[in-house]
């Protein structure tokens, strides 16, 4: 045996051991999911390298998970026979989580051991469960095909060491001391139980040996294979959560085999909470995609949109060959054919959901902001998209649908309107609703940000063109009509005075100065100008470091029925003193930019002339 080497684990790994070693968690029991489930990947991994290294498997007998209680020295051994580990990659596997997004991980730490220990297998980083139940794990491998074994060993307190044994053979043995107060794991019973409940579907056998005795536990049968109708619902819910790593219940089981020109399995999840790693750009996406049960990836993004990338679950084919390449993959058009069918499937159950379940809102909830993205970028199944999707609205308090829009449209109107921004209830109260709500003018409030992309490619429905109301067109003198107010408004000769003004004091911190009559009860309002990017657009991209000039796109509307205008204009006819007007113009643009939630490019500045025409009133 060569000498033993000693390694310090990633940093985020001791956060995850602090969490596990230091937390009586009330799952403890997923330790054993999560190492059966990892048993069962390397047996995938390992069938399928042998489709183009045969020799792998040469003398290698049927595929098996062991598990081998040991009452009187306290161990608990998870044994398999399938890919194993070179020390490479027991270092990278066991002694980082760099490929497992550490980072994400680290990011979404809260201090609360149970939140943060459900975080574990989500982020692909189960193994470090066993830490849960064990004061020392010793992890015995050897890679198929090499001639040399390796022997891994920790208790969880920081660093990890690594010696070579010949006589391990081909295959992981992960050989579990257990804390005394966990030594319930030993019972052949508890062992039982708990892979009924969460590896029943696992497709190869779990067997218990217990001295001579060998017992599998499992039914050893890929769940997707068999019948609906010999499934229960416990069972898709575990397997779910196996598949996941969750503990939440899938708000959407769709199970069908699609037959014709192109067949194949599918087993599909929508899970009822969305996971906390969902807008991470490096987050493993796809389903997993099996050939005549051999599995070949859990990663293939070919089989999904993007749109539905919060999709879980397992399609299983005979169209591909076994020794299909990631290569293959992209390109082949059974692929695309057998995606086009998931889509058109998923859609199909999710509005049967929607329209049966009083739970639809909570699903838009969580998984809304993502699904928008179909708006535009799946045109060919905008029609099956449109109805399902839900915006928040100036005229009712919870979610609408645009169909309800339309029902709720008064005479007049001819088209859609939407307004966007980063906050509801900033957007609520945003100027350029007021012409609209003062004669009942529905508003669609749009946060997210897609919001300001999906207009641009699904601009109509039912008929009817959809607007944004900062950029309005010939359309919007309808809204005028209807939105006529009678107060009295400042003359035409003191408005061309006072535009002139307002431009020669703002000089090029706007692209112009107009006279408006969308504005009720605000006397200043900012909006873009017609073909220029909005500005919730323009600040988006700003916090994402491109950088746009703000004043030179922007166009500030002054309400001519407004007093504090009237006055203003006024103030200009009777040439008051210029700083009096300049203080006053500013303090107004500086509202106009905070309303838009823009920050003041001088605070201290607004608030000593605010507090100076206080002081005045006073």
């Amino acid at each position: 045996m060569s000498k033993t080497e000693k390694y310090e684990f990633q940093a985020e790994v001791g956060k995850v051991l602090d969490i596990v070693v230091n937390a009586l968690y009330s799952h403890s029991e997923i330790f054993l999911r999560e190492l059966i489930s990892n048993a069962s990947d390397a047996a995938d991994k390992l069938r399928y390298s042998a489709l183009t290294h045969p020799g792998l498997m040469k003398d290698h007998g049927a595929f098996e998970i062991i598990l081998r209680p040991d009452k009187a020295q306290k161990t608990l051994a998870i044994v398999d026979n399938g890919i194993g580990m070179n020390k490479e990659e027991l270092i990278q596997n066991l002694g980082t989580i760099a490929r497992s997004g550490s980072a994400e991980f680290a990011a979404h730490l809260t201090g609360d051991s149970k939140k943060d220990m459900n975080l574990i297998g989500q982020f692909g980083v189960g193994f470090y469960s066993a830490f849960m139940v064990a004061s020392k794990v010793e992890v015995f491998t050897r890679k198929a095909g090499d001639s040399t074994g390796w022997h891994w060993t920790s208790e969880g307190a920081g660093s990890f060491t690594i010696d070579e044994d010949k006589k391990t053979p081909t295959g992981t043995t992960i050989l579990l001391h257990l804390k005394k107060q966990f030594e319930e794991y030993l019972d052949p019973m508890r062992l039982r139980f708990i892979v009924k409940q969460y590896s029943d579907h696992v497709s190869i056998p779990i067997i218990l040996e217990n001295g001579r005795d060998k017992e599998t536990l499992n039914s050893a049968s890929a769940l997707w294979t068999r019948p609906k109708t010999e499934i229960t619902e416990e069972q898709y819910r575990d397997f779910y959560r196996s598949l996941t790593h969750n503990f939440d219940e899938p708000w959407l089981t769709l199970h069908y085999n699609a037959e014709g020109i192109i067949e194949y399995k599918a087993l599909l999840f929508i899970p009822s909470k969305a996971p906390f790693d969902l807008f991470q750009p490096d987050k493993k996406r796809g389903l997993n995609l099996y050939v005549n049960r051999v599995f070949i990836s859990d990663e293939v993004e070919e089989l999904l949109p993007h749109y539905l990338r919060f999709v879980k679950g397992i399609i299983d084919t005979n169209e591909l060959p076994l020794n299909v390449s990631r290569e293959m993959l992209q390109h082949t058009p059974v692929l695309a054919k057998i995606r086009k069918g998931i889509v058109t499937r998923l859609l199909e159950a999710i509005k049967k959901k929607m329209e049966e379940s009083d739970s639809y809102n909570t699903f838009w909830k969580d998984f809304g902001i993502v699904f928008k993205e179909g708006l535009y970028e799946e045109p060919e199944n905008v029609k099956k998209i449109a109805p399902l999707c839900r915006f928040y609205s100036s005229k009712v308090d919870g979610l609408t649908s645009l169909d309800e829009y339309i029902k709720r449209m008064p005479v007049g109107q001819k088209n859609i309107y939407y307004i966007t921004g980063d906050d509801l209830a900033v957007l609520r109260n945003n100027p350029s609703l007021e012409g609209f709500t003062a004669k009942g003018i529905e508003v669609l409030l749009l946060t997210d940000p897609i919001d300001e992309f999906w207009p641009q490619v699904f601009n109509e429905w039912d008929g009817k063109k959809i607007l944004s109301v900062t950029q309005p067109d010939k359309d919007f003198e309808e809204i005028k009509a209807l939105s006529e107010n009678d107060a009295e408004s400042l003359t035409d000769s003191l408005q061309t005075l006072l535009i002139t003004k307002v431009k020669e004091i703002l000089k090029d911190q706007v692209n112009d100065v107009q006279m408006t009559n969308r504005l009720n009860k605000s006397p200043v309002a900012l909006r873009a100008a017609n073909g220029q990017m909005s500005i919730h657009l323009e600040r988006l991209m700003k916090q994402h470091g491109q950088q746009q000039s703000f004043a030179s796109t922007r166009i500030l509307e002054l309400n001519p029925r407004h007093a504090l205008i009237k006055k203003l204009g006024q103030a200009v006819f009777d040439k008051a003193p210029d700083e009096k007007i300049a203080d006053a113009v500013w303090i107004l643009y500086d509202e106009a930019r905070a309303i838009e939630g823009e920050p003041l490019e001088d605070p201290a500045g607004f608030m000593e002339k605010v507090n100076a025409f206080m002081e005045k009133g006073f």
